[in-house]
């Protein structure tokens, strides 16, 4: 009984051996087949032309897909100018600001611009554990690089109210393969999936570099409201090209609406009306900027009705690759 039972714990001691180095040699083997490479962890260089087809997905737009290109490399400001193969996606860009990878990226660290100043979104080379802040969506975050696998770097970023962004970069594409940022209740606010990426790009790409000139929600009210807002153009650049507008309204049963805008010369660029149960969603368009001030006029009736009104001054640029 006792050499038995001796050779039957040897047994099950070299089968829990064996089981055990099966599992740290699958650890491993998982470790030796991570294809990543040195270089792709580094800060890639763009030349004009390269190009990322995503698909975007925004709770005012719904779903769209353009072309994000390379259009200007400037070495002695040391930016990249990123635009976009869509004129109304540049448009909605100015007016709502929901694609941040619009417009000058930095070329030492493809850091984009917010209210003028650049943000460390990424953080080259790629080190797993790597922790920075930066700024973005109007929001302070604090970012993590969760794991680096086959030129993938993943990263997650939260800040103090509750928002939370996720984004893989491809060190192989040299930009994103996927962004998504959510808000304080989990509302995704924008997603951008990576469709393909390819070198010289053929044709139309624009930028609205803008500034917001009036946001406004207008709700129930037994009388008309008047508000205005100002055209003073571009701190810098003098006039703007145009104005980028937006509305979001929807009128309950048996409610109405209406909106007028008149410049200080009197013309009338912008007037809506809305009937009972109308909705007028991600409405974009734009109107000629006539420096001065603007006048509104708008009635909301109805219960939870409402009238949410944006106005962005942009100027315009438009490239020909």
């Amino acid at each position: 009984m006792g050499r038995r039972f001796e050779v039957t714990v040897m047994l099950l001691l070299l089968l829990c051996t064996s089981v055990l180095a099966g599992c740290t040699t699958g650890t491993l083997a998982s470790s030796e087949n991570d294809s990543t490479t040195e270089e792709q962890k580094l800060l890639p260089e763009w030349e004009v032309g390269n190009q990322w087809l995503y698909t975007f997905i925004t709770p005012q737009f719904g779903e769209d897909s353009a072309r994000l290109v390379v259009a200007e490399v400037d070495a002695e400001e040391g930016v990249y100018t990123l635009g976009i193969s869509s004129e109304r996606e540049a448009q909605r860009h100015a007016v709502i600001n929901h694609n941040p990878f619009i417009g000058r990226i930095t070329l030492d660290g493809l850091s984009v611009y917010e209210n003028g100043e650049s943000q460390q979104v990424f953080s080259f080379p790629w080190t797993v554990g790597d922790t920075w802040g930066f700024t973005l969506f109007g929001q302070d975050w604090t970012a993590t690089t969760d794991s680096i696998t086959n030129g993938n770097a993943r990263v997650t970023a939260t800040s103090a109210e509750g928002h939370e962004i996720s984004y893989t970069f491809s060190g192989s594409n040299g930009f994103l393969e996927n962004f998504v940022w959510r808000d304080a209740e989990g509302v995704r606010q924008l997603r951008m999936d990576l469709n393909v990426a390819r070198d010289s790009y053929s044709g139309d790409v624009f930028f609205y570099r803008a500034r917001d000139l009036i946001d406004r929600m207008y709700e129930e009210n037994d009388q008309e409201v008047y508000d205005t807002f100002l055209d003073e153009g571009h701190p810098s650049e003098g006039d703007w090209n145009t104005l980028v507008w937006y509305l979001d309204v929807e009128i309950s049963q048996g409610g109405s609406g209406s909106l007028s805008m008149k410049d200080h010369a009197g013309a009338s660029p912008l007037t809506r009306a809305w009937g009972s149960g109308a909705t007028e969603k991600g409405a974009i368009g734009t109107i000629p900027s006539n420096s001065g001030e603007y006048s509104l006029t708008v009635t909301v009736r109805g219960p939870e009705s409402f009238v949410h009104l944006k106005v962005a001054g942009a100027l315009v640029f438009q490239w020909e690759l």
